[in-house]
C-alpha cells in the first residue's frame, strides 16, 4: 500500500474523529440543558394539569356522575345550545372560558358595527359589519376545535397500540395512560393527561373515563371508554381489544380522508358559489357606488340574498357531511 493512501485513510479517520469529538462536545454543553428544559417544562404542564382536575366539578357531583349509565355519553348532543356552546369552547383547547368568549364576541361585534354606521351613516351596514365582528371569533374557535379533534384522531390509533404493548407487558391500564402522556405530542397527552390526574385525585376511573369521552365528543374514544368499561366490569383481552379498536380507527381515518377527497370538488364549489354575491356587491359599490346605493336603498334584497345564503349553505353542507 503505497504512503500517499495511507496517509489519505488516516487523515478521514481524523477527520471522523474529530467530527464525532465535536457533536459529544455539543451535546454536553447543549443537549444535556435541552433535556432538563424538556423534563422541567413536562413537571409544570402536569402540575397545571393536576390544579385544572382539582378545580373539576365533578368532585363537586360524584354521586350523580357514579350512577350514570354509559348511554349517558351522547348526552351532550341531546343537549341545547348552551351546552353545545360550552363543548365548543372546551375542545377548542384555548385558553377560554364561554363567558369571556361571549365577551369578546360582543365587543368585536360593536366596534365595526358602530364604526360602520357612524362613518357611513347607515344602520343597515353597520349591522352588516356587527355580524361580521360576531361571527369571526366564534369560526376562529370553530377552526381551531376542528383542527384539534383531526390531529387528537390522528394519534389515536398509535396511542392504543402502545396502550396495548404496555398492558401486554403485565403493566396496569393507569400506566398506559402515563405512557402514552410522555410519548405523544398534544392534545392527546393533554387529554389522557388530565384523566389520568382525576384519577390520582380520587376520582373513580370509571367517572374519569366518561368525562374524557364527554370532553372529547369523539366516537372513537367514546367506544374506546365502553370497552374499558364493560373490561371492567365482565373481565376479558384489553390488550387485544385495543390491537383491534386502533386497526378500527384507522380505517375510519382512512375512510373519513378518502370521503374529503370525494367532496373536495363539491366544497370547493360551495366556496366560490357562497362568496360569489357577497364580492360582486363589494366590487359594485366600488366601481359604481350609485348603483350600490340602489341596493343598500331596497334593504329586503339583500335580506333575501343572504337569508336564502345561509339556507344554500346549510343545504350544501348537509350535502357534503355525513356520518358514517
Amino acid at each position: 500500500m503505497s504512503p500517499f493512501l495511507i496517509i489519505a485513510l488516516l487523515t478521514f479517520l481524523a477527520g471522523i474523529l474529530a467530527v464525532v469529538g465535536i457533536y459529544s462536545i455539543c451535546s454536553d454543553l447543549f443537549l444535556r440543558d435541552q433535556t432538563r428544559v424538556g423534563a422541567r417544562v413536562d413537571e409544570e404542564f402536569r402540575k397545571r394539569q393536576r390544579e385544572q382536575a382539582k378545580k373539576s366539578t365533578l368532585f363537586k357531583n360524584l354521586d350523580r356522575l357514579t350512577t350514570e349509565a354509559p348511554e349517558g355519553f351522547d348526552k351532550e348532543e341531546r343537549s341545547g345550545l348552551g351546552h353545545r356552546f360550552e363543548a365548543l369552547v372546551e375542545q377548542s383547547g384555548l385558553n377560554l372560558s364561554p363567558g369571556r368568549l361571549l365577551t369578546i364576541m360582543a365587543v368585536a361585534g360593536l366596534a365595526p358595527g358602530a364604526l360602520g354606521a357612524l362613518l357611513l351613516h347607515n344602520l343597515l351596514v353597520g349591522g352588516v359589519f356587527a355580524l361580521v365582528g360576531v361571527a369571526a371569533p366564534l369560526l376562529y374557535v370553530s377552526y381551531k376545535r376542528n383542527a384539534r379533534l383531526n390531529k387528537l384522531l390522528s394519534q389515536l390509533p398509535d396511542a392504543f397500540d402502545l396502550m396495548a404493548r404496555v398492558i401486554r407487558a403485565g403493566q396496569t391500564t393507569s400506566q398506559a395512560l402515563l405512557a402514552v402522556v410522555d410519548e405523544f405530542d398534544r392534545p392527546l397527552s393533554a387529554e389522557v393527561g388530565y384523566c389520568y390526574e382525576q384519577q390520582n385525585l380520587g376520582l373513580p376511573p370509571d367517572v374519569a373515563y366518561r368525562d374524557l369521552a364527554r370532553r372529547t365528543g369523539l366516537l372513537e374514544i367514546k367506544i374506546f371508554v365502553l370497552g374499558l368499561l364493560v373490561q371492567q366490569q365482565t373481565g376479558g383481552n384489553l390488550a387485544e381489544l385495543l390491537e383491534k379498536l386502533a386497526g378500527v380507527v384507522r380505517e375510519r381515518f382512512r375512510l373519513r380522508g378518502k370521503i374529503k377527497t370525494l367532496t373536495a370538488e363539491g366544497r370547493i364549489q360551495a366556496a366560490i358559489l357562497l362568496a360569489m354575491p357577497p364580492f360582486v356587491f363589494v366590487l359594485m359599490w366600488l366601481l359604481n357606488p350609485r348603483y350600490g346605493q340602489v341596493l343598500i336603498d331596497h334593504y329586503s334584497l339583500l335580506v333575501g340574498t343572504a337569508v336564502w345564503e345561509v339556507i344554500g349553505a346549510l343545504w350544501i353542507r348537509k350535502i357534503i357531511n355525513f356520518d358514517f
